[in-house]
């Protein structure tokens, strides 16, 4: 049996022989720190990319008024509690194709590559019906009837992007393992730039426009419908630049795998990534809960917390970035049994999201107002919302390490944990606290975010006890 059609042999991997020189523990840690940044900044730049579309939409809707802001970041927050879970599904590809790779079986990566596809449309179908459906209770649940309408349009157009996303995902977890990330940056690039023009052309309308621009000038203002509409053009058109790219270099070997879908492969698939996507939903989940919590108490201290959850947002997308690098270097590690490799790779990759979110941190704490004013000018929301980012400056560090954590405990195989560190982190913890301060004890908003501080960093000292733990004994591939 060849190595492609098999495990390989623990004897073959330089790890477990021997007469094969290993490098130092020093030389071992500059190895893995240096491979991991240059995995690391190209997928956190896609990631940060990603989110300046966020950044983009509410800078933009935060000019209509608060009712507007508020609605998009109601809208937002329960979007993506819905498509984590499909991207949670879609994750679960991440170990499999990185230790696929590690133990030189790039065949079957390219098989799992195929079953992403069929995986996405699948999960796409039902969380579609999801969100298309969640918006008939913001009403009743007490969110004001103009934000509710609002919001409620702005989730049925963001149904129509739910595809591209997760198909998009799985082409990333593949890329990604083989360490080819320029068609992600290249596509990422184009869609903010296409984001940015489109969603001020759609949200106020092409009248002002000059005369030379022609057709647009007839292009009504759409409000935060046309920011809906902005954002799904940019999610297929990522998606279709990706397709282009890898039809263009890797046709050949990826036609030769292609393949209909395989219930032993996608069970496989989702039996890792569906911990992965309830963990990144109970995550997002609380984050939607307090911003609901937020809205009832007004369209104001919705669009306070909007503001600075897309300033916290930003540098928290270069940990996911490090953590995505951090998950690829542990399993393709673990795929070539090298243990000792693997424990060094999840420690660097912790170690350097620390280093960061300090900085991130340092610039909330000093300079809150100007990156507030950024995104609103109404006077009522940047009172709300700079003091917010003092918080958001306390929570930055275990913010980031809990992401990074679960990101090398996923690249480990260990999947299910992080679930239930988020589950009883931020619900037995985190919401508790942020009920009693802010509803009970009259904290209002930064009530709220306290509880979602103390959430953070009993899940991020979970997760790192956790990968202690794991690589400490000896680390199987799936």
């Amino acid at each position: 049996m060849t190595q492609e059609q098999g495990h390989r042999d623990p004897e073959d991997n330089p790890a477990n022989n021997p007469d094969v020189s290993k490098p130092s523990g020093a030389q071992m840690w500059r190895q893995e720190f240096v491979g991991l940044w240059r995995l690391a900044l190209p997928l956190a730049g896609v990631r940060l990319g990603n989110q300046m579309k966020s950044f983009v939409d509410t800078a933009v809707v935060g000019r209509l008024g608060d009712v507007e802001l508020a609605a998009v970041g109601l809208a937002n927050g329960f979007f993506f509690v819905i498509a984590v879970l499909g991207l949670g599904a879609m994750m679960g590809f991440d170990p499999l194709v990185a230790q696929a790779l590690g133990a030189e079986r790039p065949q079957r990566a390219r098989q799992l590559l195929w079953q992403s596809v069929w995986v996405a449309l699948a999960v796409g179908m039902g969380l579609a019906v999801l969100v298309l459906v969640l918006p008939w209770v913001f009403v009743p649940a007490g969110i004001e009837p103009e934000v509710a309408q609002e919001a409620r349009t702005y989730m049925w157009i963001r149904a129509l992007g739910l595809w591209p996303v997760l198909i998009f995902a799985g082409m990333r977890s593949y890329l990604q393992a083989i360490k080819h990330t320029a068609p992600l940056i290249w596509a990422m690039i184009a869609s903010n730039i296409l984001n940015l023009g489109l969603t001020i052309l759609l949200v106020f309308g092409g009248a002002d426009l000059p005369a030379w621009t022609g057709p647009l000038r007839d292009v009504p203002a759409m409000g935060v419908a046309g920011s809906a509409w902005a954002t799904v053009a940019c999610t297929v058109l990522q998606l279709v630049m990706l397709v282009v790219s890898m039809s263009k270099e890797h046709r050949g070997p990826l036609l030769e795998a292609a393949c209909g879908p395989s219930g032993k492969e996608i069970r496989q698939a989702v039996g890792v990534g569906l911990p992965i996507g309830l963990q990144y939903a109970a995550e997002v989940g609380v984050f939607a809960l307090v911003g609901f919590l937020a809205g009832r108490l007004g369209s104001v201290g919705l669009a306070g917390h909007q503001v600075a959850l897309t300033l916290a947002s930003l540098p928290f997308m270069i940990s996911l970035g490090i953590s995505s690098a951090g998950s690829v270097m542990v399993g393709r590690a673990v795929g070539a049994l090298d243990a000792v490799r693997a424990r060094v790779s999840g420690w660097v990759a912790l170690t350097s999201g620390t280093a960061f979110m300090g900085l991130s941190a340092s610039l909330f704490w000093l300079a809150p107002e100007p990156l507030v004013r950024l995104l609103t000018t109404d006077a009522e929301v940047i009172a709300l919302a700079v003091p917010l980012l003092f918080v958001a400056a306390v929570f930055q560090l275990s913010d980031g390490l809990q992401a990074i954590a679960a990101g090398v405990l996923r690249g480990a195989g260990d999947t299910r944990f992080a679930f239930v560190a988020n589950v009883l982190g931020h619900y037995a913890v985190g919401m508790p606290v942020a009920v009693a301060l802010g509803m009970w004890w009259g904290q209002g908003v930064m009530g709220l975010w306290w509880g979602l501080c103390a959430g953070l960093t009993v899940v991020a000292a979970a997760l790192m006890w956790r990968f202690w733990k794991v690589s400490s004994g000896e680390l199987k591939p799936l």
